[in-house]
């Protein structure tokens, strides 16, 4: 069983993958918009991962016997003056997704909740993951400064997103 501190902790963590899977769901219609499909897929694609991160952590929850309270999310931003600022403003929120994280990693450390010291491992990796991800996409974008062949063929690729 865990803590009411990491029961309400972990709703709001809930409460931020969803958040961000809205968010991502905005930035493939801002690309939508634009008809930038592969663009499109990537962030639609993110949305669902973000989506399957809430979901794991109510599981979790379930799991445990706590209490799941899903609350409301705000509206996204739906426009942005060009593709970068899209790709640094999702890099922006995974990092503070990761701060979230980490906060939660050092509660459970804090509590001795090894169950969910070790179910959130998981999401520091994944968080690595993703902000290695967004950087490596921000670094590109800056690096092809606008040139709309080769942003083509980054929409190209990023549309092949599994």
């Amino acid at each position: 069983m865990i803590s009411k501190n990491m029961e309400t902790a972990l709703n709001e963590q809930i409460n931020r993958e969803y958040e961000s899977a809205y968010i991502y769901k905005a930035m493939a219609q801002y690309f939508a918009q634009k008809n930038l499909n592969g663009f499109r897929h990537f962030f639609a694609e993110q949305a669902k991962e973000e989506l399957e991160h809430g979901q794991k952590m109510i599981d979790y929850m379930n799991e445990q016997g706590a209490n799941v309270v899903l609350t409301a999310i705000a509206t996204p931003k739906a426009d942005y003056d060009n593709t970068i600022e899209v790709f640094e403003t999702a890099l922006k929120h995974e990092k503070m997704v990761t701060g979230h994280i980490n906060k939660l990693m050092r509660l459970a450390k804090d509590e001795h909740d090894y169950a969910t010291e070790i179910f959130l491992g998981w999401f520091v990796t994944e968080q690595v993951e993703e902000e290695d991800s967004f950087t490596s996409l921000v670094d590109l974008l800056k690096f092809l400064d606008g040139d709309r062949a080769s942003i083509y063929l980054l929409d190209q690729k990023l549309g092949s997103r599994a």
